[in-house]
Parts: C-alpha cells; structure tokens; sequence
C-alpha cells in the first residue's frame, strides 16, 4: 500500500524460483540460438535480477547465448534490435567533452569498464558501433561468473567510424558513417576517454576488448603502468590459454613445470596469438627456463609463414619471437620438420587446420595437444571431431568455442572449452576488491596457475583440461583470491586491511553479488 501498487498486478505473487522457471521455458522454446538470444536480453532490459538469477543457476545452458558464440549474430543484429540503451557511447564527435560526459552515467560506483571500437568483433571484423553487444555480454558475465554487482559494472563503445562498407551505406546504422579516424587523431581519442575515466572512478578496472592488432598493443603499452587495465585478446586469452597448456601436461602425464620442454606452433601473429606467446614465455621464465630456451619453444606462423628475422614486416612484439630459419614455411612445413607438440589457433580463418596437418603432429607426438580458439564456431581451426578423427583418437583438445561429445570407435570424448570468461571475471573482481593499483604479469600467471589447479583427477582422466563451466563461480572465486594475494604481495593493493587478507577467501566469498529480489520497503 505504501506503494501504491495494490491493484496495479495480478493478485497472486510467484516467487523467484517460480519466475526463472517461466522464463527458462521461454528459452528454452525458441528453435534458434539467436532467438534465445533475443528472448533473455528482453528480460535483460525488463528485470536485471531475475536475469543474472537465471545466469548464476543455468551458467552452461545460457553462457554460449549471451556470449560466444551466438553473440556474433547479435551484433551483426544489434542496430535493428537496437529499443534500449545500455552503456555510454563516446564517439569522435565528443572530443573536448569526455570529461563532462562520463557524469551523465548514474551510478557512481563503477567498478569494471568494458571499452571497444568496435574494429575487430570476434572473427566478424570491423562492425563499429555495433559491437557494443560485446561488452554488454562480457560484463553480463563478470555479474554472473565473477559476482559483480550490475549496478558496478559499465559497457562502453568509442564510435571513430568505420570501415566495413556495409555499413557506411545502411541508412539505418547508429554510428559514425565516415571511415575509421586513424593514427594520432584515434590515439587522442582513446586517451581523453581513459583520462575521464580515471577521473570520475579512479579505482575503476578497464578492460580493451576486441581492438584491431595494430591499436591493441600499443594501447596496452600505453596504460597498463598508469591505469588499472588489461586487455582480454592478448592477457587474457594468454593466461586463459596457459592454464588449458598446464592441463594439457597433467593429462599427458607430464609435469607443469615441462612447458618449457614444449614445441608450440602458432598459427596467427595478430595481437591474440603474440599475446597468448607471450603470456607462454613469461610462464616458462617464471619456472625457471631462461630466455634463449624459452623463446625457441615457438613456432609462429601467419598468412605469409613462419616468423623469420629476416622478415621487414614484423613489429617490435612479433620480430621478439622470430627465428633464425624457416623462411617462408606453412604450418604442414613446420609440423613435418620441427615436431610441435602443442598446436594453437588465434587466425579466425575457419578450417585452417587440414587433416594433413593434424596426423602429421599425431605421428611425431603421442599425445598432441590442440587448441583451435578462434570464436564464433564458423571461425574455428577445426571441429572437436576432426581433431580427435585425424589424430586418431589420441589429443587433447581444447576450443574458442563449445563442441559436443564425440563419439569414436566406442569411446566418448569431452572436448572442453578455452574461454577467457574462466579467467576475466575473477581477475576483475580480485583486482577491484583489493583496490589494486594495476594489473601485473604475474597476477595474470597466478590467475592461470589457479585455473589450472582447479581440474580435479576424474575431469583429468576424461580428456578435460577445463573444468565445468557450471563451476564458473567457484573457479573465479579462486582467481580472484590468486590475483589478490598477488597484488598484495607486490604491494599493490589499496583498500584491504592485513585482517581481510588472512581471511581472503571467505572475504571475497562475502563481496560476491548473489542476485536476489532486495525489499523495497522496511519491515515494521
């Protein structure tokens, strides 16, 4: 009555539980991916907490829907559907006016900032404004996987144009149609906005998703001493990749500590596969290899073949892991002659893996191991089942995107899935929560390390080198923890107390949002 909305609803009232039942039978009766897609971000837009309730209860049925990889269709999608905005949107036009704008934005506690350009969505390319859909889906997930509250998080696109054709001629496009601003103008305009919002929420954690390889580097560079900052393509997918690596030994039998004893062909130079080489090498001298082994562990390989230094092409990360021979090798080339035991994807070009390629690895290496993690599904290296049909059997193999059981010669195989989302969430809450005042290597090495020691035995011994996404929670929980006595190590923490960090596990378990109807009223 206080209220006032007596006879303004039906009379009987479902509970929670009754709710997320109708919602997930209206799910679940869509036919499409998309579809399902359409229907639980109108909830989304209508009931932001029986949403995150219905992500934290059904993680693994809904994550391939609100992201990867059915997230790709939305935002091809993303301007016809476009009724309600979420997030801020800074564009070229806003020059001279960041700073003001970031207080349009309500809530004055944000904690984690999603930012792209929109230039390099997933395996799609350039979709300018439209690939606000990826930020909206990621911090949906450090909601429901990391425990953030939604009130705390903020999506962001920076609008400079774009260079998809298609685009610049649709009269129904909501962004900039002129081609992408580039050079020092696009470096201005990144910075004024990292400079707002350092302003407004000095504490807060920005996270570059999805810009092209020739920006995302040198904006890492940039930032990450002076702001709390990562990006997920390159650190990301790198520590998400290193723990999928450090199962991989233990399901062969090996050591984690033998990476350095690894031969690892990767096909892909762009920002994604040096950031995941590097990440890799950063690893292998933390266990105590020194550089010259380390770096002659890789073999990577782009549209032109192998990284030579003989190559005028490369940049200062890429000519960092070129090798003295080679010049001019594919990836059946460097299979049949150095042997890798560990074969990575990070190209987008779907179905680049041949059947030749993967038995030639099968026959030099007992156990190969191969990660084909390009996203969305179309964009993979290869299937679950070519993998294990080609190597006869005998991988172990991780992918970008989810694949169902294969079924082979009587015996079923589990084919996991390498998504930066068992690692971002939980660095994000961890740093956050201790106020830390940047993201380091080693916080990204612990994080992979923590994911690694999540695989129990049973999961081990089935071929999994990830554990089950249902557990998603439990495992950001002990990322956060990980990144937390990391930064607290390396004195960089702002806000705990010497009383929470002998405690840190039940203290983070405390911080984690756990979506539930709040009263709007006092009970007399």
């Amino acid at each position: 009555d206080r209220l006032r909305f007596r006879g303004l609803l039906p009379p009987r009232r479902l509970t929670m539980e009754k709710q997320a039942k109708r919602m997930l039978e209206a799910i679940r009766a869509n036919d499409t991916d998309i579809g399902k897609n359409k229907c639980i971000e109108d909830l989304h837009d209508r009931n932001e907490t029986l949403y995150h309730r219905l992500l934290v209860d059904h993680i693994e049925e809904l994550a391939p829907i609100i992201y990867t990889p059915t997230v790709g269709q939305a935002c091809k999608e993303f301007g016809t559907r476009f009724r309600k905005p979420r997030g801020m949107y800074f564009s070229a036009e806003d020059k001279s006016q960041m700073a003001a704008m970031v207080y349009n934005w309500p809530q004055r506690d944000v904690h984690v900032i999603v930012v792209t350009d929109g230039s390099r969505i997933l395996g799609l390319g350039d979709l300018g404004t439209n690939g606000m859909g990826i930020p909206i889906g990621k911090l949906s997930l450090y909601c429901a996987a990391g425990g953030i509250a939604p009130h705390r998080v903020l999506p962001v696109t920076i609008d400079v144009g774009t260079d998809n054709e298609e685009l610049l001629n649709d009269e129904f496009y909501l962004g900039l149609q002129h081609k992408r601003i580039k050079g020092r103008e696009y470096f201005e305009i990144v910075d004024e906005f990292m400079q707002a919002v350092k302003h407004r929420w000095p504490n807060a954690l920005v996270q570059f998703e999805d810009f092209r390889s020739d920006v995302a580097q040198p904006l890492l560079n940039n930032y990450r001493e002076t702001h709390l900052c990562f990006n997920d393509d390159i650190q990301g997918t790198g520590a998400t990749t290193l723990a999928g690596c450090l199962g991989s030994l233990r399901a062969t039998g090996q050591d984690v500590t033998e990476l350095g004893k690894q031969r690892i062909l990767i096909a892909g130079a762009g920002s994604a596969g040096i950031g995941v080489a590097t990440v890799l090498y950063q690893a292998m001298i933390e266990q105590g290899y020194d550089d010259e082994t380390a770096r002659g562990a890789f073999f990577i390989a782009d549209e032109h073949g192998l990284l030579t230094k003989d190559r005028t092409d490369l940049n200062e990360e890429q000519a960092f892991f070129a090798r003295d021979e080679g010049v001019g090798m594919g990836l059946e080339e460097i299979a049949a002659t150095y042997k890798p035991t560990i074969l990575l994807g990070l190209t987008a070009c779907g179905g680049l893996f041949k059947e030749n390629l993967i038995r030639t690895m099968a026959s030099n290496c007992d156990k190969p191991i191969i990660f084909p993690l390009s996203n969305p599904t179309s964009s993979a290296e290869c299937t679950a089942e070519q993998a294990y049909e080609w190597s006869n059997g005998t991988c172990v193999f991780a992918s970008g995107s989810p694949f169902d059981p294969v079924e082979r010669n009587g015996k079923t195989y589990y084919p996991t899935q390498c998504n930066n989302m068992f690692i971002f969430p939980g660095l994000g809450l961890g740093a956050t929560l201790c106020g830390s005042k940047r993201v380091t290597d080693r916080m990204l090495y612990q994080s992979a390390v923590a994911l690694a020691n999540f695989l129990t035995e049973e999961e081990l011994a089935e071929g999994k080198v990830f554990p089950r996404v249902k557990d998603i929670r439990s495992v950001s929980h002990d990322v956060a923890c990980a990144v937390i006595r990391e930064a607290w190590d390396a004195g960089l923490t702002t806000k705990m107390t010497k009383k929470e960090m002998e405690s840190v596990e039940e203290w983070v378990s405390s911080k984690m949002y756990n979506p539930v109807y709040v009263p709007l009223t006092e009970r007399w």
